[in-house]
């Protein structure tokens, strides 16, 4: 410097700053910028008073202040920046940013007022310049952000992205990309950046372009994807879009700020103080580096919907009347609402109108009205909040709606009305209170469910708040009826519990029961734990995530923008900040404090890009190495000199020892000199192969080495000299590092190298590459892409071709799949492409690599792709679920296009795809293939196909078993479906391999809907693909279902089965398949072996089965020619027979020779046989018939071989009918000796001729058809009778064939139907007979038309039923088929004959022309009999009913039916009438009738009774129920004689009872229990009756009743149910109309366990104590009917015997027992107790009188007495026991008698406090009317008293009542009725209130519909009982009233004895019922008067009087 110079700058540092700084010597300025970057870089205090001096300087006008802070001291200097920055000189400008920076480091925010200047002053000068000068500019920038200024930062970037130089935008890009990932989007808010982004992706430079990707892959890291990708995706174009989508792959997890604005840094230096001072962890640091979430909506601006709302004519739509009008207006709000953030505006009328569309009629329009609330709720969010609240109630009381479309709206509506903070769950607490209330469930619980997910998404303050509110609702909603609301309020609960812990709920859950506590903490103990699980390994995650992001963060502190692509390395950048590390650590010096501890500790990195290094650096380290002079002559520019040198250094290189020290060193030395500019050939070919030993030499050659050459090498690669020796360094470089690393860095090098030499011999040479080392080092995707991109769109042909070749020699590794990613290449290279691969054909696992790669480098030899190298996309992003819900649209269009969309999707995926996320796709793809529409089934096939061949064999673990349900397509009968699914299971097995797929295999051919043309495809399917199976052991479990399938009835199934197993033979050997079927049958196994031509199995046969397997193995030549198929058989195990003239004369002899051994075993084998377990299996009462499944049949061979000697058993299982037929003979022959055997396997060969039924051989069937009439004779002559089970096996099949094409068959079996009745009940045979008139054959019905003719001309019409079946017949008559409606003309007219004109009564509802068509025969069917002189129709069932009613009147069943016998002297002279009878018994039980007229009398039949023969006493029973119907009659004198026999009478019917259900269930009828039941329901119809039964039969009878109403066989007996209530009915009778005291007693005595004996036997398979349980449950119940009407009956019982009874109950059990059960809560006890209660309450004190039974002296007290003692008490203290006695009931005279304390009171003070009793009773509705009475007897015998003298305090209305009460009750008391019958109005309150007159309105209480005949009180003598006029399920109640005339008496005695008798009549009660058995109450609804207590009845006074008016009832 000059002596000028140095003097100019020494007087300019005398000069202001601002002089110095804007000096015109540049010298200066520059001077002046050091210094004063010096200067701030020297002050640290910042009241350092240095800094005065800023405030002195004249041309900056400060006022100087005594504490003159830093920063406005610093900032007077602030403003000269903008100038200095800008300095036209470029030095100057670059030491002036020096200065900024340093000031900016030492000024604090304050500064940032100047910021906007200095940052458009650096946009506009700085961006442009110097690298140096850029970079600094950056940091500036940075600095300015710290000092918080952001705003301001991004609208300077605003303005330089926007200059026209591409050179400037990159770095303003570069550094809003810095400033992003180093402070966050805390401080840089990300919503400029994202407008600035569109206009830099349409940029025209593409480093512009690559910057605004990078940038925008960081905003993802900060905001996520999908924000992003919502804003930014729909502004750019596709290529873009691509492009991005492809580079967010590999972004992944949040981003963490690494460095913090200044306030924050000095509050942490602050902290830290306190810290070290106080020793206090700051453990919330973690906390405070939570990055923030930011929200998108913040991120986007707001849009105006209104306008576009009113433009597009919303208001006109939602008032059309067209609902599809309504939607689309609605539909179009819904649309312009989806945005993601909407202008606020009046959206009130908005609003009103969608809360009208909400109910709207229309679902569709409602669901739209739903979901344009939820956008308007998402878009205006706390703008909505009004709006909200008004639409809440409506939209939570439309979720009663049960479609799922409108569920799913609402619930998504009110989720988004809360997330989007419209309101809080404490603004709509009301709201919800009223929807927790609302009657329909499904309110409720969805409600709750809503706040539930409401309150899990809000805060734990918010929690805090409403926990209050919302808990007493769950709790009460707890209580809830419905489970869903529970588990609701369940839910709710255990929200809150997880928000703010148990405590806040412990006051509030000490008021549940154990269960729900339980269940409440397993939820919340559950839900803790999925938190505390799902919340601490991410913790973890995070913190490893974080750690390794500060390392790559401190790695990259200055990376670009465009290092996030995947294509551009970070550390590129890191390697580039090298050389800029001073700026670096000056404009970092206050916030990398902390990092550089992170990064030490992070795993060593290889630096790829490899630093620089200086000339005489490197030759001053390899001084030891290489010779000084060796380096000179490289230097040297004489060539010969420089390949001396070359070689010596060879040499030197190839002694070396340790050479992995020093060739990084060496390889940067031959790069230098002689370097790659060498124009000698033989220098440049002696360097390469040095570097060619270096790289193949040492263990460890780095990956800089191969960048320092690659680019060197592939230019020499070019050159046709150096060309081989380039080759061969590179194959040494792949195999240093890998192919893929250099692969990697060449396609850069070539796709930009101007000589398109290099890219074509590059090409030629990765050719070579890939041939030697393979495809699995390399990512193919960036080769395939590579080659289109580049390659093949070169215009030069030679890289074209060379292209083409490298993608050949890709297809012989990978296959024809990489077709797929080259199908949108032009079709001229698509031929060229061809004719390469035809070249290269696949290899496979066979193409093994040449060559290996030394160290693999695992980030680079793992492929991209699967294990097959290509790539595989992530469509999880593209399956969304709109996609997912639309696969299940109604709507089949909508189904399809979601079908092609996931075709598109694995198209775009080039048909390679991974399985994420495909887990739902398929998943919804199974539904398809259930769908109605075929041609959707069919394009789902070839979906999941497409799919299994893009996932490959990870298809199989993510398909969820949809193969299962591809295999069931194969059942459909079109051929173009199967074609279709095995296409797809071609698909499946390329992809995965057979041997998964095997399970699903054997289940298909297992199962029956597959169906025969199915199993042939897939037997076809398999032969094709079973050898190609990688383990052939695999297919083995395959073998017995084909196995089966050779026994199909189908030919084609047996062949492809066969064929199928001669593949498997081939494959795996005879031995290894006969081992695996030696355990099949038997036959099976024959079968298979002949097929099969197996010769290792055969030695375990036995000699039967080489017998048949040698006779079908023996046929001559001839004989196979002359064989025909036979008819296919249902079970046939032989597929094609061959016949008998097929074989030799020699096979026969042996085979008869060996058969003669057998001859001597038993045919049948009945050892083991379990018929009861065979008939189990059995549907009974299964009337419609169906073929034979597979395993039915399976079942079958199973059980006849098991059964059957061997020899039949192989005839009668043998496809050949000529075998068959043998084996029935054989059957025939041994018939009449082996009926026992016969009868035990009657079920198997019944399933063998159903068989036999559906086979279409005519002789085999016409042979079954003989046999079976012979079979049936043998069963009549054992008088077996067949079980339900056989029934139900061979009837369903008889009456569909019945209808058989050939006559003679028909005929047959018509007649085996008319004789089945021989062995089965015509009445159970007749619902079969009915099923087959519902048959498709018309022949089927015909021929059951004509058996039903049959039965009624030869059974008679009211036999078992066949007037049932008259209507089906009838309504044959409007068929078209005239067949069929002949032969139920025919039908008609024989019912006809027998009815005579009652026929109409039972054909039903006919149209004219049918009644016309009958009239019309009817009258030719009667003209007929005419002439045939059969008399008149209808003559022979009126003679029949004569006969009846002459010998004894027939009395009607409990079913309805009329059981029409042939009696003696009957007029009928069919001789066979009642033949159906004759066999009702199972085991012909002879029936005993006599043959005169029926007994003489009730006596004689009572005899007859006595007998015990049930179908004997039958007829006696009709007698005694004729008298008994005589006896009724109240003219009648045989009561008296009757009552006197009733005991016997009774005691014989119960004897009956046992006998005649036993009998009934042995097969019999059920006719005989109808009677039994009858006659005892008559017997206690009539109360005088019932009364005379003693209390031992009463126990009997009650006992069996009771028993048989447990009885589990009851309900399967014909008419079960009818007798179940009948049983019921008449313990309802007994229990009415028997002696109450009997009754008591006998069923307390029942209460103890009953003896063992007294079951029916068998008894059920329940133990002892069960049974006993039950039995003593229905005792407690008929002991609940007794004392519910206890009230009314209190004076008919004998209370001494009751008590005695309870008293010997308790002692029996003792106090011990007592207490035991007590604990156990003991039904009977609590039911004793019960009674005692009662008994007390109704007699209070007086109860003590009525213990003259009990021993009340003995020792130990007895313990009823401490009962009563107890009772008493407790009614004592509940004010129960008044003077008047509980209830309205008064008992003086007891309690006069029995109180131990007598009264003292005086007689009128004694009749002034009953008085007020009775005024208490007239005050209270309930006991009016008793009042009333007790008031009119007291004013009787006191007619002096003045009563109103006690009703002075009263009410006017309430005397006016009681006065024209007493004047109703005196005209009552002239006409003779009771008060129990009379209840008056209710009373007005007593206290003198205004009210209107309350006028008496006592009505008649008795039911209209009652037909009981009212008598009159007679007081001489005893009222005559009420007798019954209506059916047998009327009631009958009888009542004894008297009235008693009492003398008028003055004292208290005489008014006791008055009230008495007032008291002594019976009041029935109505209260209560209990159901006993079987359905039926136990008290039946009472034709009684109302109990004047009863309050139901009071309450309906109204509604009687209303009756009474329209004259219904008769008033008193």
């Amino acid at each position: 410097m000059s002596t000028e110079d140095e003097k100019l700058l020494k007087e300019a540092k005398k000069l202001p700053w601002d002089e110095r700084l804007q000096h015109k010597n540049w010298k200066v300025r520059n001077d002046a910028n050091i210094d004063l970057a010096a200067l701030c870089d020297s002050i640290t205090d910042p009241k350092d008073a240095r800094l005065r001096e800023f405030g002195e300087i004249p041309s900056i006008h400060l006022p100087i202040r005594p504490h003159f802070a830093l920063g406005s001291a610093l900032c007077a200097i602030g403003p000269l920046f903008k100038k200095t920055v800008a300095d036209s000189n470029a030095p100057v400008q670059e030491k002036a940013l020096d200065a900024l920076l340093a000031f900016q480091r030492a000024a604090d925010a304050d500064a940032s007022r100047y910021a906007k200047e200095v940052c458009d002053a650096i946009v506009a000068k700085c961006l442009t310049g110097r690298p140096k000068t850029v970079e600094k500019a950056q940091a500036a920038f940075l600095l300015w952000v710290e000092l918080e200024a952001a705003e301001v930062f991004l609208e300077s970037m605003e303005k330089a992205v926007k200059n026209k130089v591409a050179k400037a935008v990159v770095p303003a890009i570069d550094v809003m990309f810095q400033a992003l990932s180093e402070f966050g989007t805390k401080v840089v808010p990300p919503k400029k950046i994202l407008k600035m982004l569109p206009e830099l992706f349409d940029h025209p430079d593409q480093n512009v372009r690559a910057s605004s990707k990078g940038l925008t892959l960081e905003l993802c890291r900060w905001i996520g994807k999908e924000p992003v990708k919502s804003i930014l995706f729909e502004k750019m174009r596709d290529t873009m879009k691509k492009e991005l989508e492809a580079e967010l792959a590999n972004v992944s997890g949040l981003a963490k700020p690494t460095r913090k604005i200044r306030s924050e840094q000095e509050k942490e230096l602050e902290e830290e103080a306190v810290t070290e001072t106080t020793g206090v962890s700051t453990s919330e640091e973690a906390a405070a580096d939570v990055p923030v979430e930011i929200d998108e909506y913040d991120l986007v601006d707001p849009v105006d919907i209104l306008t576009p709302l009113e433009k597009s004519g919303f208001w006109d739509g939602v008032k059309a009347t067209k609902w599809s009008e309504r939607r689309d207006a609605v539909a179009e709000l819904t649309k312009l609402a989806s945005a993601k953030k909407i202008a606020p505006g009046d959206f009130h009328e908005i609003c009103r109108t969608l809360k009208k569309l909400i109910t709207d009629v229309n679902l569709a329009v409602s669901v739209e009205a739903t979901q344009a609330i939820g956008n308007l709720a998402r878009g205006l969010r706390a703008h909505f909040s009004g709006n909200a609240r008004m639409l809440l109630p409506v939209l939570l009381e439309k979720l009663k709606e049960k479609k799922p479309t409108m569920t799913e709206a609402l619930s998504q509506t009110l989720q988004a009305l809360h997330k989007s903070g419209c309101f809080t769950l404490i603004d709509v607490i009301e709201d919800v209170r009223v929807a927790v209330k609302n009657k329909v469930p499904l309110v409720r619980s969805l409600t709750l469910t809503w706040v539930a997910f409401c309150i899990e998404t809000s805060n734990k303050a918010t929690v805090l708040k409403l926990h209050k509110e919302y808990v007493p609702i769950c709790m009460e909603c707890l209580n809830d009826g419905t489970p869903e609301v529970r588990d609701a309020s369940f839910s709710v609960l255990t929200a809150i519990a997880k928000m703010v812990g148990m405590k806040p709920l412990e006051r509030s859950l000490e008021k549940l029961d154990d269960v729900r506590k339980k269940k409440l903490s397993d939820m919340i103990g559950s839900a803790s734990d999925t938190v505390l699980s799902s919340g601490t390994a991410p913790t973890t995650t995070s913190g490893a995530a974080t750690s390794t992001r500060g390392v790559a963060d401190s790695l990259s502190m200055k990376r670009s923008a465009a290092s996030m692509l995947s294509g551009k390395k970070p550390v590129q950048a890191a390697a580039a900040t090298k050389k800029s590390g001073p700026s670096k650590s000056t404009a970092t010096k206050k916030t990398d404090g902390g990092s550089q501890s992170k990064t030490s500790a992070a795993p060593e990195i290889e630096d790829i890009e490899p630093a620089e290094m200086s000339l005489e650096e490197i030759e001053e380290r390899l001084s030891s190495v290489v010779k000084a002079e060796t380096i000179s002559q490289l230097k040297s520019t004489v060539w010969k000199e420089r390949l001396e040198a070359i070689g010596m250094l060879k040499q030197e290189v190839e002694s070396l020892t340790e050479l992995d020290k020093c060739a990084e060193l060496l390889i940067r030395l031959l790069c230098a000199v002689p370097g790659w500019g060498e124009k000698n050939v033989q220098v440049q070919q002696q360097v390469i192969e040095v570097i060619t030993h270096i790289a193949s030499t040492v263990k460890k050659f780095l990956k800089r080495c191969v960048v320092l050459c690659l680019l060197g090498i592939s230019e020499k690669v070019a050159d046709i000299k150096t060309r081989a020796h380039a080759m061969k360094c590179l194959t040494a470089f792949c195999e240093a590092v890998g192919p893929g690393f250099v692969f990697d860095r060449l396609y850069k090098i070539m796709k930009e190298h101007k000589n398109p030499k290099v890219l074509s011999e590059g090409i030629l040479w990765m050719v070579s590459a890939v041939e030697d080392f393979g495809v699995s080092n390399l990512k193919l995707k960036d080769m395939i892409d590579f080659c289109k991109d580049t390659g093949l769109q070169s215009s030069a042909a030679a890289t074209r071709n060379a292209t083409i070749k490298l993608i050949g020699m890709l297809h012989k590794f990978v296959g024809p799949d990489i077709k797929g990613f080259l199908s949108d290449v032009k079709p001229a290279l698509l031929s060229a492409l061809d004719a390469e691969y035809e070249k290269n054909p696949f290899e496979g696992t066979s193409a093994a690599p040449k060559r290996t790669v030394r160290a693999l480098d695992t980030a680079s030899s793992i492929s991209a792709g699967s294990s097959d190298g290509l790539p595989r996309e992530d469509i999880s992003a593209k399956i969304t679920p709109t996609l997912l819900k639309n696969l299940g649209s109604p709507d089949w269009k909508v189904r399809l296009e979601s079908i092609d969309a996931v075709n598109k999707i694995v198209e775009e995926a080039h048909k390679r795809i991974q399985p994420t996320g495909t887990a739902e796709l398929f998943t919804a793809l199974r539904g398809r293939l259930y769908d109605s529409n075929k041609n959707l089934v069919m394009a789902t096939l070839s979906t999941i196909g497409g799919l299994a061949t893009a996932m490959g064999p990870s298809a199989e673990k993510s398909s969820k078993g949809i193969l299962a349900d591809v295999l069931k397509c194969l059942g459909d009968n079109k051929k173009h479906m199967r074609e279709c699914t095995l296409a797809a299971l071609d698909s499946w097995v390329s992809a995965t391999q057979l041997d998964k797929m095997v399970p699903y295999i054997i289940v298909t051919l297992g199962d029956q809907k597959t169906g025969s043309e199915g199993r042939k495809d897939l037997f076809d399917w398999l032969s094709k693909h079973v050898s190609k199976m990688s383990d052939t052991s695999e297919a083995l479990p395959l073998l017995k279902p084909s196995a089966s399938s050779l026994m199909d009835k189908s030919s084609e199934v047996r062949k492809a089965a066969e064929s199928f197993m001669n593949e498997i033979l081939k494959i795996c050997g005879q031995e290894v398949v006969g081992r695996n079927l030696k355990d099949l049958p038997s036959p099976t196994l024959a079968i298979v072996a002949e097929r099969l031509k197996l010769t290792t199995v055969h030695d375990g046969f036995s000699e039967s089965v080489k017998m048949v397997t040698a006779s079908m193995s023996l046929p001559s030549k001839a004989g196979l020619k002359n064989s025909k198929h036979g008819a296919t058989d249902r079970s046939s195990n032989v597929g094609k027979p061959v016949s008998q003239r097929g074989l030799p004369a020699r096979a026969s002899v042996t085979m008869v020779s060996t058969q003669d051994p057998m001859q001597s075993q038993a045919l049948f084998n009945i050892k083991d046989s379990n018929k009861e377990e065979r008939e189990r299996r059995v549907l009974v009462r299964k009337f419609k018939f169906e073929e034979p499944r597979r395993e039915q049949i399976d079942e079958l061979k199973i059980d006849l071989f098991k059964h059957f000697r061997e020899d039949v058993s192989l005839r009668l299982w043998n496809s050949d009918f000529k075998r068959q037929i043998d084996g029935i003979e054989l059957l025939q022959k041994a018939l009449p000796s082996s009926a026992k055997e016969v009868i035990e396997l009657l079920d198997i060969l019944l399933k063998w001729f159903v068989l036999r039924f559906c086979e279409s051989n005519t002789t085999c069937l016409l042979k079954v058809l003989d046999f079976l009439p012979e079979l049936f004779d043998l069963l009549k002559d054992q008088s077996y009778m067949l079980t339900e089970a056989e029934a139900a096996i061979f009837l369903p099949c008889l009456m569909e064939k019945s209808g058989h094409n050939i006559e003679k068959v028909r005929e047959k079996m018509g007649e085996l139907i008319k004789q089945m009745v021989n062995i089965y009940s015509l009445p159970k045979l007749l619902p079969y007979i009915l099923e087959g008139l519902r048959s498709k054959n018309n022949r089927t019905r015909i021929e059951c038309v004509d058996i039903i003719g049959y039965f009624i001309d030869h059974h008679g019409t009211e036999v078992g039923g066949l007037m049932k079946n008259l209507p089906s017949v009838a309504a044959l008559t409007a068929e078209r088929d005239g067949e069929i409606r002949k032969a139920a003309l025919n039908t008609l007219a024989t019912a006809y004959k027998n009815l005579g004109d009652d026929v109409w009564r039972y054909v039903g509802k006919l149209s004219d022309a049918q009644r016309s068509m009958l009239d019309d025969r009817f009258k030719w069917k009667a003209r007929e009999m005419d002439k045939r002189r059969e008399g008149r129709p209808g003559d022979a069932r009126a003679a029949l009913r004569r006969s009846v009613r002459e010998n004894g009147s027939d009395v009607a069943e409990q079913s309805g039916e009329v059981v029409a016998r042939s009696v003696a002297g009957s007029m009928i002279s069919r001789d066979n009438f009642g033949y159906a009878d004759a066999h009702m018994d199972r085991h012909m039980i002879p029936r005993q009738i006599p043959v005169a007229a029926g007994p003489a009398d009730w006596r004689e039949a009572l005899e007859i009774v006595a007998l015990g023969v049930p179908e004997q006493s039958v007829e006696g029973m009709k007698v005694i129920c004729h008298e008994l119907t005589q006896a009724a009659d109240p003219e009648s004198t045989v009561l008296d004689d009757l009552i006197k026999e009733a005991d016997r009478l009774v005691s014989c019917l119960a004897v009956m009872v046992p006998k005649t259900f036993n009998f009934s269930l042995s097969g019999a009828s059920s006719r005989s229990c109808k009677y039994v039941l009858n006659t005892l329901m008559q017997t206690f119809q009539i109360k005088r009756l019932a009364h005379a039964v003693k209390e031992g039969t009463l126990d009997n009878l009650i006992t069996e009743l009771l028993l048989w109403l447990l009885d589990e066989r009851v309900p399967l007996m014909d008419d079960g149910s009818q007798l179940l209530k009948a049983l019921n009915v008449l313990m309802l009778k007994i229990l009415d109309n028997a002696e109450r005291t009997s009754s008591f007693v006998v069923l307390i005595n029942l209460l103890r366990p009953l003896d063992p004996s007294r079951w029916p036997s068998p008894t059920p398979l329940e133990s002892l104590a069960v049974k006993n349980q039950k039995f003593s449950d229905l005792v407690v119940k008929c002991l609940i009917k007794l004392t519910k009407v206890l009230q009314s009956t209190i004076y008919e019982v004998d209370l001494d015997r009751i008590l005695q009874s309870i008293h010997i109950y308790l002692q029996d059990l003792g106090m011990e027992e007592i207490r035991r059960r007590a604990g156990a809560d003991d039904k009977p006890l609590r039911m004793v107790k019960t009674v005692l209660h009662e008994l007390v309450k109704l007699r209070g004190t007086a109860i003590k009188g009525h213990l003259s039974m009990v021993p009340i002296d003995a020792e130990p007290q007895p313990i009823i007495l401490a009962y009563i003692d107890l009772n008493l008490q407790t009614l004592a203290a509940a004010r129960m026991l008044t003077p008047s006695g509980p209830m309205g009931q008064t008992h003086w005279g007891d309690a006069a008698s029995n109180s131990p304390n007598p009264s003292t009171h005086s007689a009128d003070a004694q009749l002034k406090q009953e008085l007020a009793a009775v005024f208490k009773k007239i005050g209270d509705k309930q006991t009016c009317t008793i009042g009333l009475y007790e008031l009119h007897r007291i004013t009787q015998l006191y007619p002096k008293v003045d009563i109103f003298a006690q009703l002075q305090n009263a009410s006017e209305a309430f005397r006016t009542y009681i006065r024209d009460g007493l004047a109703q009750v005196e005209k009552n008391a002239a006409a003779g009725r009771t008060p129990s019958s009379l209840p008056l109005s209710t009373p007005p309150p007593i206290a003198a209130i205004p009210s209107p007159k309350f006028a008496p309105s006592p009505v008649h209480t008795k039911s209209i519909s009652s037909k009981t005949d009212s008598c009159e009180d007679d007081p001489s003598s005893e009222a005559q009982p009420f007798r019954g006029q209506g059916d047998r399920d009327s009631r009958l109640h009888s009542t004894d009233q008297q009235t008693d005339r009492y003398q008028t008496s003055g004292t208290l005695d005489a008014l006791r004895e008055r009230m008495k008798s007032i008291q002594a009549r019976p009041q029935p009660s109505m209260n209560g019922s209990t159901m006993l058995y079987g359905g039926t109450r136990l008290d039946e609804p009472q034709q009684s008067n109302i109990p004047p207590m009863d309050e139901r009845a009071l309450s309906g006074l109204q509604a009687r009087m209303e009756r009474l008016k329209s004259g219904s009832m008769e008033p008193l």
